[in-house]
């Protein structure tokens, strides 16, 4: 490994194998995460008490609990390693996987669906495994291949569970999300017993078995840490009141009164967090820290903003950019007067988002290796998604009013030229966005080692704390804001980055030292 990059296609090395292995159990909790966005439209069909106000509750509980269950498992990781919590949280989540397939009331498959959201830590996981098993060096490029592939599980998902269902099982969608709960456990168990923790085979460092909080090197780093915490109580706050704002049968779904105990018990936790964080930190500080237990706490904020930025942008433009495309260029006609922007088109240009992942994600971290600066790399991507959503925000132009009240999109110019353009500008955002995911978790490794689960779990939560902020504010905007809004929040973390991320050290190295 000292001499060149390994081979992907090397399966005599044990670090290929572990890659190949960890990134297959990443896309099936991806599938698993995403498996009923195929068959909604079946369940609305069969169900006569389930509506599509409905189905955007079960969208949002999908991605609430993934924002705790990153910390958790994050400092889970560094405790226990990475094998058993891989394993562990497949086969667990084959429960709720079954209780969703086969839920006959609402109650019911928003609870399933509400813990079954745990599943998306998954990812988290082979960061740390990843990280394990691969030299500073070549991280970038093996954490990008690995986040990669297995992200493709959420597309993966929507073509998949479908087509299961319609040509293999006769229409049964029920089974359909079922198998995957069932193939994701079954990998689970094999996946314990064919991987290991590191390439010595070693047990996680003894020190690590505390877990908990992470230390921090100055009080300043312990103000930023109790800060970054606030964000991901106050997304969960948002979700209960997204869930109030849900109708069933012309009540609320649930109570505005269960909204104000939710946030005051987050408020509760919020205040033991910081109770855990200061008993963990205050003795140290005082004692003082070594040097070499140092490490630059504003990179993580850093981080946490870029994936705010990119994967929370990308969750949710996907759930608005098939409608949006439709409606801007519902107007564009062939010569025989029929629309040129079908629905499935308009699906397929979203799908494009997804699909980039295989190519844009790898690549962020082998730029992430080669350019020599793992900061520059990522204020290279960050200001690359500020340009690319700002020019997809401006595909579109204000209309006239509609009969709804609403401002109407049109675009910029009413030709198939700009329509291949706004396609082309579309696939260039979304180079960005998923090249910037592939760099921010190049780097994280890289900034204290023994730590990676947390700084990853923390990060990784801020993804979906970006989805769930995202989403929040779309109710409030017409699409072109929006687009401008997601540009503005690239922008922010690339002056945040520039100011606060800090180039780590030997951060190329090609040894595990």
């Amino acid at each position: 490994m000292a001499n060149k990059a390994p081979s992907l296609l090397d399966f005599s090395n044990p670090s290929i194998r572990t890659l190949h292995l960890t990134w297959i159990a990443f896309f099936l909790t991806f599938v698993v995460w995403f498996n009923m966005a195929g068959v909604l439209s079946k369940m609305i069909e069969q169900f006569d008490w389930l509506s599509k106000s409905n189905v955007k509750a079960l969208l949002v509980t999908n991605v609430a609990l993934t924002i705790p269950a990153r910390i958790i498992v994050g400092g889970l990781i560094d405790k226990y390693g990475p094998r058993r919590i891989f394993a562990g949280l497949m086969v667990i989540m084959l429960i709720p996987g079954l209780t969703f397939a086969f839920g006959d009331d609402l109650t019911q498959l928003v609870l399933s669906r509400l813990a079954l959201g745990a599943i998306g830590a998954g990812f988290v996981i082979g960061i740390k495994m990843t990280a394990n098993w691969f030299t500073p060096k070549y991280i970038g490029r093996a954490e990008g291949f690995y986040a990669g592939w297995g992200n493709f599980g959420s597309a993966a998902a929507a073509a998949m569970v479908p087509f299961v269902a319609v040509n293999m099982l006769g229409g049964d969608w029920r089974w359909s999300l079922a198998i995957t709960s069932i193939v994701t456990a079954v990998y689970g168990v094999i996946y314990f017993f064919v991987v290991q923790d590191n390439p010595d085979g070693f047990e996680p460092d003894p020190k690590q078995k505390k877990g908990g909080a992470m230390p921090v090197s100055s009080y300043f780093d312990l103000g930023q840490y109790l800060l970054w915490e606030l964000p991901l109580y106050g997304a969960l706050g948002l979700v209960a009141f997204v869930l109030h704002k849900q109708m069933i049968a012309g009540e609320h779904m649930i109570s505005m009164t269960t909204v104000w105990i939710m946030w005051i018990s987050l408020g509760v936790v919020y205040i033991g967090d910081v109770v855990r964080i200061l008993k963990a930190n205050l003795p140290r500080l005082k004692a003082g820290v070594p040097d070499e237990e140092k490490f630059p706490f504003g990179s993580v904020g850093a981080l946490n903003t870029t994936y705010f930025a990119n994967f929370g942008a990308e969750l949710a433009i996907v759930s608005m950019l098939p409608m949006f495309f439709y409606e801007v260029f519902s107007n564009l006609l062939y010569e025989d007067g029929s629309n040129i922007m079908t629905l499935t088109m308009a699906g397929s240009v979203a799908g494009s988002f997804a699909f980039m992942n295989l190519v844009a994600r790898p690549l962020g971290g082998l730029l992430s290796d080669k350019m020599g600066s793992r900061k520059k790399t990522m204020l290279f991507y960050m200001a690359g998604i500020t340009v690319g959503f700002f020019l997809m925000a401006i595909i579109s132009k204000y209309g006239p009013v509609g009969s709804n009240g609403e401002v109407t999109l049109l675009p910029q110019f009413n030709t198939i030229t700009w329509l291949v353009v706004s396609i082309v500008i579309t696939m260039f955002a979304s180079f960005f966005v998923q090249g910037a995911e592939g760099a921010t978790f190049a780097m994280i490794p890289s900034i204290k080692k023994e730590m990676t689960g947390r700084i990853a779990g923390m990060a990784g939560a801020f993804g979906n704390v970006g989805a769930v902020t995202y989403l929040f504010l779309y109710n409030f905007m017409d699409d072109k804001s929006f687009l401008f809004m997601l540009s503005g929040g690239a922008l922010v973390s690339l002056v945040y980055c520039f100011i606060m991320l800090k180039e780590p050290k030997d951060a190329f190295v090609d040894s595990f030292d």
